[in-house]
C-alpha cells in the first residue's frame, strides 16, 4: 500500500499547489519522484512525530493541505495530544498516514505494533478515521480525505498486500463497499483483513453458507445503513480487523447494536487482536495466527453459527 500511497500523493500535487508532505524520518526514497514534482514541498521532520503534526497544524492554519506519513504506531501513540488538541480541537485539515499498521511490522515488536491506533483517534471529534482495503481503495481514500472538512487518519498496510477490488471502487467517506452479496452471513472487514474476509467467503460458499463481504473503509464516520442492512438479513454478521477487540470496528459496531437493538437481529461475532501484548518477535502472519486473524477461524466460526 505504501507504495500506492506515494504514487497518488505525486500524482495529486502535480494538480494541488497547497499540497505539502511531511515525513518521520521514513520513506525519504519512497518520495523521490514527489521532491522532483513538488520540491520545497517535502519536509522530513526527523524522529520527532509530535513536532511534525504540530507545525503540519501551523500549515494548515495557513491554507495549505498537509500530508503527514510515518509509521502508524509512532504516528497515533506518541502523538495523541497534538492530534487532539491541534488538529481535532482546532479542526485542521490534515492528513495523517500511518504506514505498516496492525501487526505489520511484528518481526520488530510490541513497540511497532498499532492495534489500539484506531481506537484511540475515533474518540476525538471531528476526526475521520479510515481504513482502506487495498491498494486500489487507498487511492480514492485518499483523495476523499483531501476534500473532508477536518483531520483525517488512513491506516494502511506495509507493501505486497494482495489486491482485491479489479478496478479502483468509488470511496466516499462514511460509507461501507460491498464486494460480496451475502443472504446467510457477513464479514465486515477492516483494512487488510479484506483479502482474508473475501477468502474465508469463498469457503463458505463451498460448504452452502451464502456470505457476504463488505470493504469498510470509513470507520469513522461509520455507515450505519449498511449494518442495518445486513443485520436484519443475514443470521451472523461478523468484525474483521487486525486491531484489539477493544475500541475498533468490533466496538464501533457493537456500539451501534445496543443503540438499535430492535434491528439488530443478527448475531454479532468480533475477531480481532486480544487484549494483551504480543512477548514475541515474530512475522506477521505467525501473529495473526496467534491473534486468531485466519480465514479458516473466521469460516469456521461462522459455519457454526449458521446452521
Amino acid at each position: 500500500m505504501r507504495n500506492a500511497f506515494a504514487d497518488e500523493i505525486t500524482k495529486i500535487a502535480q494538480q494541488r499547489e497547497d499540497i505539502v508532505l511531511l515525513s518521520g524520518d521514513i520513506g525519504n526514497r519512497l518520495f523521490d519522484k514527489f521532491k522532483e514534482v513538488a520540491p520545497g514541498r517535502f519536509f522530513n521532520c526527523g524522529v520527532a512525530e509530535a513536532n511534525m503534526v504540530g507545525v503540519a497544524a501551523g500549515m494548515a492554519a495557513c491554507g495549505l493541505r498537509p500530508v503527514c506519513y510515518t509509521i502508524a504506531s509512532f504516528l497515533t501513540y506518541r502523538v495523541i495530544e497534538q492530534i487532539r488538541l491541534d488538529l481535532g480541537y482546532h479542526h485542521q485539515g490534515v492528513i495523517l498516514v500511518g504506514t505498516g499498521s496492525g501487526l505489520s511490522y511484528a518481526s520488530l515488536g510490541s513497540t511497532h505494533h498499532s492495534v489500539e491506533d484506531m481506537g484511540m483517534l475515533r474518540l476525538i471529534p471531528g476526526l475521520a478515521v479510515l481504513a482502506p482495503g487495498d491498494e486500489k481503495e487507498l487511492r480514492p481514500a485518499l483523495n476523499a480525505a483531501l476534500k473532508y472538512p477536518g483531520p483525517v487518519y488512513i491506516r494502511i498496510g506495509k507493501k505486497g498486500e494482495p489486491v482485491v477490488h479489479e478496478a479502483e471502487p468509488k470511496f466516499e467517506i462514511g460509507k461501507a463497499l460491498r464486494l460480496r452479496e451475502g443472504k446467510d452471513a457477513w464479514i465486515l472487514a477492516l483494512g487488510n483483513m479484506l483479502p482474508m474476509a473475501m477468502e474465508a467467503a469463498k469457503q463458505l460458499g463451498s460448504r452452502g453458507v451464502s456470505c457476504g463481504v463488505a470493504s469498510m473503509g470509513s470507520l469513522k464516520p461509520l455507515d450505519t445503513k449498511l449494518l442495518a442492512d445486513v443485520f436484519a438479513s443475514a443470521k451472523v454478521v461478523v468484525t474483521f480487523e487486525e486491531h484489539s477487540v477493544l475500541g475498533g470496528l468490533g466496538t464501533a459496531v457493537s456500539e451501534w447494536v445496543a443503540v438499535n437493538p430492535a434491528s439488530a437481529k443478527a448475531k454479532l461475532v468480533t475477531f480481532g487482536t486480544p487484549d494483551e501484548f504480543l512477548h514475541a518477535t515474530t512475522h506477521q502472519p505467525s501473529a495473526r495466527e496467534w491473534a486468531g486473524l485466519t480465514a479458516e477461524k473466521v469460516a469456521e466460526r461462522i459455519f457454526a453459527l449458521s446452521q
